[in-house]
């Protein structure tokens, strides 16, 4: 049984924004870019399934960002899903916590973003925090929750060690903890630019010498990596499978882009110059690599997002 229906996509994504109504006229829906990502976090809790998302669920999402997943979850726990028709009562609600400056993001910022949705309709049944996921963890022991998630944020994490202290520290306060990021597989050629680019990022993230940067990948890890990972922590995965995007998900475009983008080459000769040559070399063709994989779909437009990895962990 699915969490919700994809038909209720527009009216979520309507709410993550004022008058947080559906308007009468299509011109004036929720943009494209917002029920696509919308339309992503939906098929990510129905795969998922109602086992850890329902009406009255308490859910603790890490790594939340501007909440365009946390709208999906607060919708999900809440009333409004008709759609569920288990046994559960009473309203659910969302602790989404992130790191991140409310500065942080363009056009809108996170603080913004997560203002428009606390004030809206879901408002009730969301509390956002700006914290550090472990010190958010450890400022009070004796909260818990149905389920734990960590939707498209295990790649900004600096290291694989930050998803098994996190792991770690959820132990014995969460029934299951939800995981969902990239596969580092296609379904689908188009997306095959996506994979490239995501390891020429994470290779010049990890040879950076001036500092972290802002990218949205830091770490990529392959599922095998994070279910070992997992494992190691004390959690077994109940259940995983693999979500293929929409076409229209902007996600895989929007990495491709700043891989092929000159800026690129401009941060390699930063970080590395003439430090190390086969360093410097490996980052160019991986660039060069992914030029060529966005040029053989037929340009940048034509590139899709590859596949996502979803795991529902439970406690061993």
């Amino acid at each position: 049984m699915a969490v919700l229906p994809l038909s209720s996509a527009t009216e979520i994504a309507a709410y993550e924004s004022p008058p947080y109504t559906i308007p009468t006229n299509p011109a004036d829906f929720p943009s494209h870019t917002e029920v696509s990502q919308t339309i992503h976090r939906i098929n990510l809790l129905n795969a998922f399934g109602p086992t850890s998302f329902f009406p009255g669920a308490r859910v603790l999402e890490i790594g939340c960002g501007q909440g365009t997943c946390t709208s999906v979850l607060a919708y999900a726990v809440s009333q409004q899903n008709s759609h569920h028709q288990g046994d559960h009562q009473g309203e659910g609600h969302v602790d989404a916590i992130d790191p991140a400056p409310l500065t942080y993001g363009a056009p809108i910022t996170l603080g913004q973003a997560q203002g428009y949705l606390s004030a809206g309709p879901l408002g009730g049944n969301i509390t956002f925090t700006q914290a550090d996921p472990l010190s958010f963890l450890s400022s009070d022991t004796t909260k818990k929750w149905d389920t734990a998630v960590m939707a498209h944020c295990l790649w900004y994490f600096p290291s694989p060690s930050t998803l098994s202290e996190i792991l770690e520290a959820l132990k014995g306060r969460v029934k299951r903890v939800c995981l969902a990021e990239w596969a580092l597989r296609v379904s689908h050629p188009s997306a095959g630019a996506h994979v490239l680019a995501a390891l020429a990022r994470g290779m010049l993230e990890a040879t950076r010498r001036h500092g972290r940067s802002d990218e949205n990948i830091q770490t990529p890890m392959s599922p095998a990596t994070m279910r070992d990972v997992a494992e190691q922590a004390g959690w077994a995965v109940e259940a995983e499978e693999m979500v293929v995007p929409d076409a229209a998900l902007d996600d895989g475009r929007w990495e491709v882009g700043t891989v092929i983008s000159t800026r690129f080459v401009d941060d390699v000769a930063k970080e590395v110059g003439g430090n190390d040559e086969r360093l410097g070399a490996l980052l160019r063709s991986a660039r060069e690599a992914t030029v060529a994989a966005t040029e053989a779909v037929g340009g940048l437009k034509k590139v899709t997002s590859m596949d996502v990895w979803v795991a529902t962990l439970v406690a061993k």
